[in-house]
């Protein structure tokens, strides 16, 4: 399937972290830059806590790892919130927002994440999600989820990451 053209703008800006998209960023997504702590014997980030208001609950924490030039998408929940962080590597992360009900449906957002540009992307139920490791080593990403994983009837509902309807193309876009 080609892929039509679609064309990015900045809908938003915290320090180096820069939500591209079609439009608005997607109702219910947010992100921000991470609270890194440096000092002499290394450092501290912290990621989410349970007095944050983009806290819901607790479901699991897992981690995932995406060798360079792997594309892992797409897929999206009908239940549970995730909440990214990349620790190590640079992914490349776009957003599809399929919910009919949404402001914001049918709009694509894309960012990076990485140890070099450290945040934290919220992603509600409905919107579909993938990434793509875009740095020279393996993406050490790291997910805090609102529920647990149910391996009998799995949250998780996926796309082919090509042959699909959403509007992206995960290619390099050089210039």
């Amino acid at each position: 399937m080609t892929k039509e053209n679609v064309l990015f703008k900045q809908v938003f800006a915290d320090g180096g972290l820069i939500v591209a998209g079609s439009g608005a960023v997607i109702d219910g997504v947010a992100v921000r830059r991470a609270n890194v702590f440096p000092d002499e014997r290394g450092r501290l980030g912290e990621i989410i806590r349970a007095d944050d208001p983009w806290f819901v609950k607790f479901g699991q924490v897992y981690f995932t790892t995406t060798r360079p030039g792997v594309v892992k998408a797409w897929h999206y929940h009908k239940i549970q919130t995730d909440h990214f962080y990349v620790i190590k590597g640079l992914v490349k992360v776009a957003l599809y927002d399929e919910r009919k009900d949404s402001p914001t449906h049918g709009v694509v957002n894309q960012l990076y994440l990485g140890e070099h540009c450290p945040g934290l992307l919220r992603i509600p139920p409905g919107v579909q999600h993938g990434w793509m490791c875009v740095g020279q080593t393996e993406a050490y990403i790291l997910n805090v989820v609102s529920e647990m994983y149910n391996r009998k009837a799995p949250d998780e509902f996926r796309t082919h990451p090509d042959d699909n309807h959403i509007p992206y193309d995960w290619a390099r876009k050089d210039g």
